[in-house]
Formats: C-alpha cells, sequence, structure tokens
C-alpha cells in the first residue's frame, strides 16, 4: 500500500471546521446578544391599576368608567364601607347618577358623615349631632350678649370718671358782676320824695 500526501493534511482538517464554526457564532451574532437587541425593542409592561376601594369590597370588576372610583379610592376602603353599611351600593350609585359631577363629591362627603353620625348615635343620627351644634351657638350668642352689655356698661362709668375728673380740675372762680349792677334808679326812701312834693299840692 502507498500513502500519499503529507502526514499534516489528516491535522488541518478539523481545524477548519472548527474556525468555520466559531465565525459562524461570533460574538455579535450570539444568542445573548441578540437576546439583549430584543429587550431594548420590546414595550415596557403595562401599569395595572388596582380597583377602588367600592368595586374591592363589592368584589366586582371595576370598569374604566365606575361612578364610584374618583370618591372611594383604593386607599380609603374604610370611607365605602361606612357608607354602604347604612345608605348601600345601590343606593349610593343611584344618587351619584342623578346628580351632576360637580356635586358629586359633596354629595359622597355628606353621605359619609350621615353614616358616621348613624353609627355613632342610632336614635337621632345626623339629628341629634344638629341638634348639639345648635344649641352650643345659642349659648355662644347669650355669653356674646352678656360680654356687649358689661363692655357697654365699662365705657359709661369710664366717660362718667373722665367727666368728674374734668370739674375737679376746673379752677374755682368766684361769679364777676355786672357794671351796673349796684347802680339804684329808684331810692328805698319813698317818704323823702312825697314829703318834698307835699307843699305843692296842699
Amino acid at each position: 500500500m502507498e500513502y500519499s500526501g503529507d502526514g499534516t493534511d489528516g491535522a488541518t482538517a478539523p481545524m477548519a471546521i472548527s474556525a468555520t464554526i466559531s465565525s459562524s457564532f461570533s460574538p455579535s451574532q450570539s444568542p445573548n446578544n441578540s437576546s439583549s437587541q430584543l429587550s431594548h425593542t420590546t414595550c415596557p409592561p403595562q401599569v395595572v391599576l388596582s380597583p377602588c376601594a367600592a368595586c374591592k369590597i363589592l368584589r366586582r370588576r371595576c370598569v374604566e368608567k365606575c361612578v364610584l372610583a374618583p370618591y372611594f379610592p383604593p386607599t380609603e376602603p374604610l370611607k365605602f364601607t361606612i357608607a354602604h353599611r347604612v345608605f348601600g351600593a345601590s343606593n349610593i350609585i343611584k344618587l351619584l347618577q342623578e346628580l351632576p359631577e360637580s356635586q358629586r363629591a359633596d354629595a359622597v362627603s355628606s353621605m359619609v358623615y350621615e353614616a358616621n353620625a348613624r353609627l355613632r348615635d342610632p336614635v337621632y343620627g345626623c339629628a341629634g349631632s344638629i341638634c348639639q351644634l345648635q344649641k352650643q351657638v345659642s349659648e355662644l350668642q347669650a355669653e356674646l350678649a352678656k360680654a356687649k352689655a358689661e363692655v357697654l356698661n365699662m365705657q359709661c362709668q369710664q366717660s362718667n370718671l373722665l367727666s368728674m375728673i374734668l370739674m375737679e380740675m376746673e379752677p374755682s372762680t368766684p361769679p364777676q358782676q355786672t357794671p351796673y349792677e349796684n347802680l339804684n334808679f329808684f331810692p328805698d326812701d319813698v317818704n323823702l320824695i312825697s314829703s318834698v312834693f307835699d307843699p305843692l299840692w296842699t
């Protein structure tokens, strides 16, 4: 048997194959780099908003245009719990739908206040708080009228005291006589005049 060719040809063939394989997986086209490029091109994940406190308590899906969402945020679950316990969810929704948007916030505040008052005082509720406040107002008005009367009395006393002090500070001057005060046109001795004129008539 004859062996033709150099002995190094068998060794160079595997080296050539390995070079072609390494060139096909260059660093610019490696799987890691391709995944990093895809991560830059993908869109950011959408933010999932939590449902409002009303929908969370009622265990229902919170839609985009939920009537209760603007007034019962998820951070205040107690607010809806108190109103729901007294009025009920259906009545709250019905009332808000009947009102314009400019008055809904005040309506929710009123419902929450009335519900708190009803839970504190189940008999009188909000009317008991109103009566108590009216009683305080009447008492304060009576105290104010009394204070005004005392201030007026003190002002009168002060004015009287000032007038007395001014009278004491004025110098005491004797009354001045008029120049004609000592003149007497009619003499006191009327008999003397009659005795003078008596001989003329006799």
